[in-house]
């Protein structure tokens, strides 16, 4: 098909390579690559990165990233990437997470959660939900103000913190303050319009989509079933009210457009406060890329995520002295 991107985009497009996720080995390192050539982010400000296991069964690697120079608690962000929920690690959002750390001032966990095929629906989604609660259990220790934790991620990220979000709900807790939705992937039915159209736009189509939900949800249901639960496709979630505020971005040319519009809107009309950025000339994770429609997009995000967690500089006065004088 021919699509109407930004014009910044196309020179981009043919660089991009051509993932066959029914080839899982060779996708992984596709991605792992271009994860390690992936532009970088050089922080203006130090932050500290630590790797850890957060205790469970099995052990789950998270990754923190912390402004240095402290004086007082902060917000967090726990944030999942993407791939498809068959790809992806800790790596795949190093530049995200610190950009969050450095401009936002908040802390960022990072959550080295299970993939499918291997581990299917629901590991991904109780990895999350244990880092989450490790977090809030430990708010005081990690020096995180206990009710300005929030969860964010891209694309299956996203959709996994929508789904721990809502898994949060139905437990009671932990509560969490803002949800940081980009491009998420919400739904296995795969029956909007977007979906059934959009067959091969760059990064991810609906083949892709086809072999993600096959692979995510793998003997407990089949895709598009009654028995999918919303704990795995948050979409299909019939009561979105009480879960906490969130900011969806939203591409164009992108297999999960509609999911996404959808998902926003029913929260919209459920009482939820919501933010929905749609990019118009964008395919799905283009955020990577470096024109000026994904700067922009990068922006909106980190500036959500500032107003989402109540974000206020909490650095030592000598640093904002020292850099003032190097302005």
């Amino acid at each position: 098909m021919t699509y109407a991107f930004d014009a910044d985009l196309l020179p981009w497009i043919p660089r991009l390579p051509a993932v066959d996720y029914t080839d899982l080995p060779k996708a992984r390192l596709l991605l792992a690559e271009a994860a390690a050539n992936a532009v970088s982010y050089e922080p203006v400000n130090p932050v500290e990165i630590a790797d850890r296991i957060v205790p469970g069964r099995p052990d789950i690697p998270v990754r923190i990233y912390r402004p240095t120079g402290l004086i007082e608690a902060t917000p967090a962000l726990l944030y999942l990437h993407g791939g498809g929920f068959m790809l992806g690690d800790l790596d795949l959002v190093h530049p995200a997470a610190l950009r969050f750390a450095d401009r936002a001032g908040v802390q960022v966990i990072t959550v080295g959660y299970r993939l499918a095929p291997e581990h299917p629906f629901p590991a991904a989604l109780q990895d999350s939900y244990a880092v989450l609660a490790w977090t809030a259990r430990h708010a005081k220790k990690l020096d995180i103000v206990p009710d300005r934790i929030g969860i964010g991620g891209e694309s299956a990220g996203g959709g996994l913190a929508a789904a721990t979000a809502l898994l949060a709900r139905s437990r009671g807790g932990p509560g969490l303050c803002f949800q940081c939705l980009a491009f998420p992937e919400l739904d296995d039915r795969l029956d909007t319009v977007s979906a059934r159209t959009f067959v091969d736009t760059p990064k991810w189509n609906r083949p892709s989509a086809e072999v993600s939900w096959q692979n995510y949800l793998g003997s407990t249901a089949e895709p598009g079933s009654k028995e999918v639960s919303p704990f795995a496709a948050p979409a299909r979630a019939a009561d979105l009210s009480g879960l906490p505020p969130a900011f969806i971005s939203v591409c164009e040319f992108d297999p999960l457009r509609d999911e996404n519009l959808t998902y926003a809107h029913r929260l919209i009309k459920a009482g939820v406060h919501t933010e929905l950025c749609y990019y118009p000339g964008t395919f799905h994770a283009c955020h990577t890329i470096s024109a000026a429609v994904s700067r922009r997009m990068v922006a909106d995000q980190l500036a959500a995520v500032r107003r989402g967690l109540n974000c206020r500089s909490p650095r030592l006065p000598q640093e904002k002295n020292r850099k003032a004088k190097h302005a």
